[in-house]
């Protein structure tokens, strides 16, 4: 059998952290190697030669980026696509709004209660400022509630609450 590598080429730390909780474990069941990797630091052209070098190698890849206020999945991948000649569309995944509406869609009324956040039905609209200000006096840190909230993660609680995670589950998973 042929050896079957992935990369996942996520923007932030946040976006990494999320991928390598939640997602990396999943995909490992169908690959032998899975690798997240941060391209928020990388220079345009260093990316360009990462991607090429992944063709040559013959693994596959995703390019994860957030629909932030580009107005659709469309438009964001051309925008991308715009960067990245040689980038496949297919292989790149919006997160709709930002990666912080994918880590509140995975948690149930109780487990919002667990944590004393209020439960969102449809998470697509939230911000990265809107989950900020979610965040009980409680936590330390930003990234203390969100390892708390990575704890509680459903997948199929965030299918139901997140049409771009849904999406994306049913494509890769």
């Amino acid at each position: 059998m042929a050896y079957k590598g992935l990369f996942i080429l996520v923007e932030g730390l946040n976006d990494k952290r999320f991928f390598d909780k939640i997602i990396k474990p999943k995909l490992k069941k169908k690959y032998d190697s899975v690798e997240v990797i941060q391209y928020a630091n990388l220079k345009k052209e260093k990316l360009k030669r990462f991607l090429r070098s992944i063709e040559k190698m013959k693994a596959n890849y995703l390019y994860v980026g957030d629909i932030n206020s580009t107005s659709c999945v469309i438009k964001k991948k051309q925008k991308i696509q715009g960067k990245f000649r040689n980038i496949d569309k297919g292989k790149i995944i919006v997160v709709i709004k930002e990666i912080e509406s994918w880590y509140l869609a995975g948690l149930n009324d109780k487990n919002s209660k667990k944590l004393r956040i209020r439960f969102l039905k449809n998470t697509e609209k939230v911000t990265k400022d809107q989950f900020k200000m979610l965040i009980p006096k409680k936590f330390d840190s930003e990234i203390d509630f969100r390892l708390e909230i990575l704890k509680f993660f459903s997948i199929e609680t965030a299918k139901q609450k997140n049409k771009s995670f849904k999406y994306f589950v049913n494509k890769m998973l």
